[in-house]
């Protein structure tokens, strides 16, 4: 019997959520993703020093740049143990102003190529805010692709499948987090509200014929991952990645084409924001995420402005 992490590869492309080569290199995932978090536990790790001194060097005294360049570079030696791409993050604190969001993917995708690397290797992320659709929506249009994450509700999916854009990250173990903390209540299976989330994501999608690719992520534990071995993409910490490499278990598929999903529904901008309004557990993750991860941006900042 083959690894569970196997198994799942037969149906589900696999995706490192994490800055860690080590980590990348050893489980051999096709795809990678970062985030400012991501990016700051990797601007700790001894062998990304160097690289350090070198960004900050580069973009002399600039730390905005500096902090670019650096996850830019991060996402280059990536891709030189992948086979696929790799998703990098654009500044959460843009996330409701579309122009800037617009300017800072151009800049991403314009020092990735300046690196060597086409756009065809790298998606650029968003939070899933209505300003982070529509610049999407234009840059899909541009020929760079997009994953748009920080993903909680219906609503946020239904528009970003009809803006186009390439990729989803619905977050599986912050909506867990949410309902867990709210109702005192333990779910795993096919009653964790994470899994019911993309589950309904997933079975929308292929009802209608989108090409938007799902990637569950956020996962708590391998039970919700288990629970949507079939999903187009799961972006898996390297922590999970290992325990299913470990695990000699049978892995069935689970989501798979075919099952109804719901009527179709093209939302405008007021039915969109009143669809997020009246997801309380939406709205909440999606600020609380956007103000996480500024906070981090701004650490790692706060990292590059060291001996600038």
């Amino acid at each position: 019997m083959t690894s569970k992490l196997e198994q799942l590869k037969q149906f589900t492309t696999v995706v490192a959520d994490t800055g860690d080569l080590d980590a990348i290199t050893r489980l051999k995932p096709v795809d990678a993703t970062t985030n400012p978090s991501l990016l700051l536990k990797a601007a700790a790790i001894e062998g990304y020093a160097d690289l350090l001194k070198q960004v900050r060097s580069d973009a002399q005294g600039d730390v905005q740049l500096a902090c670019d360049k650096f996850s830019v570079a991060v996402g280059a030696g990536i891709l030189k143990v992948i086979p696929g791409r790799i998703s990098t993050e654009v500044d959460a604190r843009l996330s409701f102003d579309e122009p800037a969001l617009l300017n800072k993917a151009r800049q991403l995708i314009a020092l990735y190529e300046a690196a060597g690397i086409g756009r065809d290797r790298v998606l650029i992320k968003l939070a899933s805010t209505w300003e982070g659709i529509r610049a999407a929506e234009k840059l899909e249009k541009e020929g760079i692709q997009t994953n748009l994450t920080l993903l909680f509700s219906f609503a946020q999916a239904q528009a970003c499948a009809d803006a186009g854009v390439f990729l989803i990250s619905p977050f599986v173990g912050r909506i867990y987090d949410w309902y867990k903390k709210s109702t005192g209540k333990e779910y795993t299976g096919v009653d964790d509200p994470g899994v019911q989330s993309v589950t309904r994501i997933y079975d929308y999608y292929k009802t209608h014929g989108y090409d938007t690719v799902v990637m569950g992520a956020s996962f708590r534990n391998v039970g919700q991952i288990e629970q949507l071995a079939g999903c187009d993409r799961l972006t898996i910490s390297p922590e999970l990645l290992q325990q299913l490499s470990d695990d000699q278990g049978e892995l069935p598929r689970i989501l798979k084409p075919g099952n109804a999903g719901e009527a179709k529904q093209v939302l405008d901008e007021g039915q969109f924001r009143w669809a997020m309004n009246e997801d309380a557990m939406a709205t909440e993750k999606l600020a609380e995420g956007i103000r996480q991860f500024a906070r981090d941006q701004e650490k790692l900042e706060k990292v590059m402005a060291e001996n600038t």
